[in-house]
């Protein structure tokens, strides 16, 4: 029966020309080297190195042998490198970094690729900091750096809508929409409840910018509630309206638990990146991430 181990040690052998090289090489001690190859010497009935005195040389028919398994031996060591590379990444803890507002919708998909995930949350400036910086392995952002040290790829976009709660009557909101009567509009979104995950309503503020085009709402928040799906979960159950991402949205309008009201065209997207240190042992988790993320955007 051939041991696959006997043409991995002679393959080593071969490369260094030397026992002692051959058995630093794969961790193993001298006296196994010469065990394994008189064994595959035995095995195929030729002598393949001839002992000098610094080190071996190979054989005629050790040159012969080693044209016909290298190819071979090297394509399964590839193989089995990409195996211990997908085990190591899918077992080994990874941290992740997150804005809690996308954390339930965006960052909670990997839980079911990794069997170990230390999540973080932060906003953009910093998650790139912690990354740029080696103490994070990702980070989820939605803002695109220039860096020599990071790998950075897009995974899909996300944009800006109204939601608001079931109980609310929207047929005339929905048809001053379609006649472009924004002042009707405008008008009706101030008569409402606001939610806001933040004081500062950003989310507002850049919906009124890009739709009605003017930089500070006249409409004020009524309750804050410092996460967006926090803030949708409260909405579901109580009356009012909200900004907030489309993808945080999604799951709870397919649910109906809140209805869209809006989808402006004139919001822009915004795109949503994978970040990550240039580490080769991260290659094949990035790989899934990225896959994992670009699923859930899509």
């Amino acid at each position: 029966m051939v041991n696959l181990e006997w043409y991995r040690t002679f393959k080593s052998v071969y490369k260094n020309g030397n026992f002692s090289l051959a058995a630093q090489e794969l961790f193993i001690s001298q006296p196994a080297v010469s065990q394994q190859i008189a064994m595959l010497e035995a095995h195929v009935g030729y002598k393949l190195f001839n002992r000098k005195s610094k080190g071996v040389e190979p054989t005629e028919y050790a040159k012969l042998l080693n044209n016909l398994i290298i190819e071979a031996l090297d394509r399964l060591e590839n193989v089995e490198n990409g195996f211990r590379a997908k085990a190591f990444n899918a077992n080994r803890l990874i941290t992740v970094g997150v804005s809690k507002h996308l954390f339930s919708s965006i960052g909670s998909g990997l839980i079911s690729q990794f069997d170990y995930i230390d999540f973080s949350f932060y906003e953009n400036d910093r998650l790139f900091e912690l990354v740029d910086n080696k103490k994070l392995d990702f980070a989820i952002v939605t803002k695109k750096y220039d860096t020599f040290d990071t790998i950075q790829k897009e995974v899909g976009k996300i944009k800006q809508v109204i939601v608001g709660s079931n109980t609310i009557d929207t047929t005339g909101f929905k048809t001053n929409i379609e006649l472009e009567d924004f002042d009707a509009v405008e008008h009706w979104l101030n008569e409402q409840k606001w939610y806001s995950h933040d004081s500062g309503i950003p989310h507002i503020k850049l919906f009124w910018l890009h739709v009605f085009n003017k930089k500070r709402p006249s409409m004020v928040p009524n309750f804050i509630i410092p996460s967006e799906y926090e803030m949708l979960a409260v909405l579901s159950k109580n009356k009012g309206i909200a900004v907030t991402w489309n993808c945080n949205a999604k799951p709870f309008i397919q649910e109906k638990n809140i209805q869209l009201l809006w989808q402006s065209e004139l919001m822009p997207s915004t795109e949503v990146f994978l970040l990550s240190g240039k580490k080769d042992q991260f290659n094949t988790a990035f790989q899934e991430i990225e896959a994992n993320l670009k699923a859930i955007l899509q």
